[in-house]
C-alpha cells in the first residue's frame, strides 16, 4: 500500500482576495478571468490602486497555489497528500508553511528556507463571481527539480501536475522530471491545464508533457477548446480522447463530462448561489482523485467533484473549511 494517495506540486502562494466592480478591471487594464503574470513593483502598484484610489480592502488573505489547493481538500476528505513547492525564508512563507501544516498536507519545506520573496496572488472577483488574477511568483518561479522528494513520489497512487508551472524553466524542468519518476514507479500522472492563458503562450511545453504520457487529464471547456482546436463539448471530447487516456471536461454550472477509457459520464450542476469562484477546478480535481484512490468510479467521482465545487463557490475564498467538507460528506 502507498504512504501517499496524491503527491502534488505546483507554485506556492499566498492569495489575497478583493471584491471589485467592472469598472475596476478596465481602469486597471486586467482581462476578466485570466491569470497575468506580474513583476513585484506592478503587485505594489495594482495594491496601492485596490486599497488606496479605490478604497477597497481585501476580504481574505489564505494560503493558495492551484495545487496546493487541490492537495488540502484531498487531505480534508481523509486522503494522505504530500505536496512540493517552494517558499522563502519570509513571514508569507511561515504563513504558507503553517497553513499547509494545519491541513494536514506533508511539504519538503522545511525551516531552513532560501532569502527571497514568497510568490503572492491577488484574486479580483466581480458581481458575477468571476475571479481574475495577478500573480507575482516571487521565489516559486524558481522552483526546480530540486524540490522533489523522490521517495514520497514513488510511494504514491497519483502525481498530480499543476499547469501553471509550464511558465517557469526551472518549473517545467521540475514537472518533466517528476512525470519521469512516477512513469517508472507505477505511479498514475494526472494533470491540470490551469488556465487558458498558459496554452495560448506555452503550447509546446503542454505538447511535451502529454506527449510523454499522462493518465488523467482536467480541464475546463475553454481549455479544451485552446488545447484541442474544437468548439463543442462533444468535439472536445472526440479529440481529447486522441490525447490521453482518461480525462474530465468541466463546465461551469452545467457541470462536467468525464471519460474514464471506455465510458463517458455526464454529472450535471449542482444549483448554488455563486460568489466566487476561486479555486472551483481545484477543488473538483482533489475531490475527484480522491475519489477514484478511494475505489469509486468515474461516474461517482464527477458527481461528488460537482457537490464540493458547488459549494466552494457559494463561498467566498479558495478553500473549504474542514467542517464544511465534513458536512457535505455526511
Amino acid at each position: 500500500m502507498k504512504q501517499y494517495d496524491i503527491y502534488g506540486i505546483g507554485n506556492a502562494l499566498v492569495d489575497t482576495e478583493y471584491k471589485v466592480d467592472y469598472a475596476f478591471l478596465d481602469h486597471a487594464k486586467l482581462t476578466k478571468g485570466i491569470m497575468t503574470l506580474i513583476e513585484e513593483d506592478d503587485r505594489k502598484r495594482l495594491i496601492r490602486l485596490l486599497e488606496h484610489d479605490y478604497e477597497h480592502l481585501a476580504v481574505k488573505q489564505a494560503g493558495g497555489g492551484s495545487a496546493a489547493n487541490t492537495m488540502v481538500i484531498v487531505s480534508q476528505l481523509g486522503s494522505p497528500a504530500f505536496y512540493s513547492c517552494k517558499v522563502a525564508a519570509d513571514s508569507a512563507g511561515d504563513f504558507f508553511v503553517k497553513d499547509l501544516s494545519d491541513a494536514g498536507v506533508d511539504t519538503n519545506l522545511s525551516d531552513d528556507r532560501e532569502q527571497g520573496a514568497t510568490g503572492q496572488c491577488i484574486s479580483i472577483v466581480t458581481p458575477d463571481a468571476e475571479r481574475t488574477m495577478t500573480t507575482c511568483l516571487g521565489i516559486t518561479n524558481f522552483l526546480s527539480p530540486h524540490e522533489l522528494n523522490r521517495d514520497a513520489l514513488k510511494n504514491s497512487s497519483y502525481l498530480y501536475i499543476e499547469g501553471y508551472l509550464v511558465s517557469s524553466t526551472t518549473g517545467f524542468q521540475a514537472a518533466l522530471e517528476a512525470q519521469e519518476i512516477a512513469r517508472t514507479s507505477d505511479v498514475l500522472i494526472s494533470l491540470t491545464l490551469s488556465d487558458p492563458a498558459m496554452i495560448e503562450n506555452f503550447r509546446a511545453n503542454y505538447d511535451q508533457l502529454l506527449s510523454h504520457g499522462v493518465d488523467l487529464l482536467f480541464c475546463n471547456h475553454d481549455e479544451a477548446r485552446l488545447l484541442t482546436g474544437a468548439e463543442s463539448v462533444e468535439d472536445c471530447v472526440a479529440a481529447l480522447k486522441k490525447i490521453c487516456k482518461t480525462f474530465v471536461i468541466t463546465c461551469g454550472k452545467t457541470g462536467s463530462v468525464a471519460f474514464d477509457g471506455q465510458d463517458l459520464t455526464t454529472a450535471t450542476g449542482v444549483p448554488a448561489k455563486a460568489v466566487d469562484t476561486t479555486g472551483a477546478g481545484d477543488i473538483f480535481a482533489g475531490t475527484f482523485l480522491h475519489c477514484l484512490c478511494r475505489g469509486l468510479g468515474f461516474s461517482e467521482a464527477n458527481e461528488l467533484a460537482n457537490k464540493f465545487a458547488s459549494k466552494l463557490v457559494s463561498c467566498f475564498g479558495a478553500r473549504l473549511t474542514q467542517e464544511e467538507v465534513d458536512s457535505l460528506i455526511k
